[in-house]
């Protein structure tokens, strides 16, 4: 019960947080280039980096247990370390990003598999016609699950992400890594989380409503091997950064404890979203 207070009190936080950053103007205003470029330079340091969630479900496929139905939260935060742009108009960010899957129908509640996933990295904001038309993101990330003896896993990538606005409904992204995988005991993991991923993020005109896909393509030789995520999530008020938000995962690579096995699951929740667009 501590842990779940905690864990609530933590996503409040963000949420405040999440909603300091938001202007009160449309969303016109906010991709203005003069506006993003004043956010960048004068903006909050401490902010949002990718989607934190907290969400509930069982297995699809499947009979339900108490085994495959379990909580997901995610806590993902970044830090700007510069306060002006560095050689080519780059900012230099900090980030942190923690995944948690949490049995609580089990006894004892156990947090099954955390991954930390701390990383360092340029982001250079892109802009044409006087419009912010997204960024580029080129990071050192380590991923590991804080685990010894077999139960460890762990790997580091020097990745190359690319959010792109393609008008006020739609966005796509990508991102492809260079791997060095130092796991002892997860050498083949590129088989099951991947190489690199692509996919696309579609919002309502009213802002009320998004939704997104994301590909993360297995490494083998079949062009059809991907993992597949699919969201969903409907913003409760519009003065407000906080969403209903369903969750459905397909494939491998969910966690890393149980990377090299095949998951699909179904879970609802809430969700907290950065500004502008979520980082995949």
């Amino acid at each position: 019960m501590r842990r779940l207070l905690f864990i609530l009190s933590f996503i409040t936080l963000l949420s405040a947080s999440a909603y300091a950053q938001i202007v009160p103007v449309d969303h016109e205003a906010k991709i203005n280039a003069d506006s993003v470029r004043r956010a960048f330079d004068s903006g909050p340091y401490f902010g949002l980096y990718k989607d934190n969630y907290f969400i509930f479900g069982p297995a699809v496929g499947q009979k339900v247990t108490r085994e495959n139905t379990n909580v997901k939260f995610q806590i993902s935060i970044a830090q700007k370390l510069t306060r002006s742009t560095l050689p080519w108009n780059t900012y230099l960010y900090l980030y942190y990003t923690q995944k948690v899957f949490w049995n609580i129908l089990q006894n004892s509640m156990p947090m099954t598999d955390l991954n930390f996933n701390p990383g360092i990295g340029l982001c250079k904001p892109l802009f044409t016609r006087g419009r912010f038309m997204g960024k580029l993101t080129l990071q050192v990330e380590h991923e590991s699950n804080g685990r010894d003896s077999i139960w460890s896993r762990s790997w580091n990538k020097v990745s190359l992400g690319a959010n792109i606005i393609i008008d006020n409904n739609l966005m796509v992204h990508g991102k492809v890594w260079i791997p060095i995988v130092d796991g002892v005991n997860n050498k083949d993991i590129l088989k099951y989380s991947g190489i690199y991923q692509i996919g696309t993020s579609i919002l309502s005109n009213d802002r009320r409503w998004s939704g997104s896909v994301v590909l993360v393509k297995r490494k083998d030789w079949n062009p059809f091997n991907y993992n597949t995520i699919l969201e969903l999530a409907f913003r409760l008020s519009r003065n407000q950064n906080q969403f209903l938000f369903l969750q459905y995962y397909n494939g491998f690579g969910e966690g890393l404890l149980e990377y090299n096995k095949f998951h699909s699951q179904l879970r609802v929740g809430i969700v907290i979203k950065p500004e502008l667009f979520s980082d995949f």
